[in-house]
């Protein structure tokens, strides 16, 4: 992949200001955020295989543009599929600290890594996630890769994994059809996939305030796609405020990444947010990344006006 390093170089494009590069270690400061309560906008996938499909793309764009995320309902992922995916990713990280150090690499290339929860001195804050990263596909390319503990993990990551891919494609032609583009734009772009099976311990209540799930940062992805369980955990920056992304059954969450924002060329916006952790219950999300290719240029074509 290749982010353009001066988007001038793209007819139409307009100096675009930065996004935020390395937000775990310097996280933006929003002294005057609060948590607020918000709605999410909901998106009817089924619907977009419909005669309503226009009005459909439309509300999409609305979302990418004003929200930077929306949840999506009627999306096909089978619900045993789901609990299957959220079954074995608690076992897994249930397994002794040896079984799951066997993933664990300081190479941030591996196909497959281990994330552990670490103190960062500096902020004098406790980041409390540990996430099993790996690549995904084409499935079959990666997945003796996966681990065989518990028995379970490739054939249920295999096919949720199978079907995200199809959630995500689905998805990606309505975005470029939102931007007046081809369908297919952004799909031509797509290379690889990755998920991040993230798993948040119950945290001790007397270290809460010095507790993270995840530091504010955004993605350096097309869309990530997130499924969530019950417990509560995500926030999103919506006009100056934190504001909580509780879990709605049976949808997944979609949010802009800062390669969207640069194809859309800044029409929409790459969404800042982090995750909380609670004293009651552990909280686990599987989240998908979208990557383009390696030798795609990423940029606003022609005809993509900033808005």
């Amino acid at each position: 992949m290749q982010v353009a390093e001066d988007l001038h170089v793209f007819p139409g494009a307009k100096h675009l200001p930065p996004t935020y590069k390395d937000p775990i270690s310097n996280p933006p400061t929003l002294p005057e955020a609060q948590v607020s309560d918000g709605s999410i906008p909901i998106i009817d996938l089924e619907a977009l295989h419909g005669p309503r499909r226009p009005e459909i793309v439309k509300q999409l764009g609305q979302a990418c543009q004003l929200q930077g995320f929306f949840a999506v309902k009627n999306h096909g992922i089978p619900r045993p599929t789901v609990d299957s995916i959220f079954d074995t990713t608690r076992e897994f990280f249930h397994q002794p600290k040896e079984e799951r150090m066997k993933f664990y690499t300081p190479d941030p290339n591996s196909d497959i890594r281990l994330m552990n929860a670490y103190k960062d001195e500096v902020a004098n804050v406790y980041v409390a996630r540990e996430s099993l990263k790996f690549h995904c596909h084409p499935v079959e390319k990666y997945v003796d890769k996966w681990p065989t503990n518990p028995p379970s993990f490739r054939k249920s990551s295999a096919e949720y994994l199978t079907n995200v891919r199809r959630v995500e494609i689905t998805l990606l032609g309505a975005i470029s059809e939102s931007l007046g583009l081809e369908t297919d734009y952004i799909e031509k772009k797509l290379g690889g996939h990755y998920v991040s099976l993230n798993y948040y311990g119950a945290c001790e209540e007397s270290n809460l305030e010095l507790t993270y799930g995840v530091r504010a940062h955004t993605d350096p992805t097309i869309i990530t796609i997130l499924l969530q369980d019950e417990v509560p955990g995500l926030q999103a920056l919506s006009e100056g405020k934190w504001m909580d992304v509780n879990p709605i059954p049976d949808t997944v969450v979609v949010h802009v990444g800062d390669l969207l924002q640069a194809i859309s060329n800044h029409r929409f916006k790459s969404l800042l947010h982090q995750a909380m952790v609670n004293c009651e219950k552990e909280r686990m999300s599987i989240a998908s990344y979208c990557y383009p290719s390696s030798d795609a240029m990423i940029g606003p074509p022609e005809k993509v006006d900033r808005q």
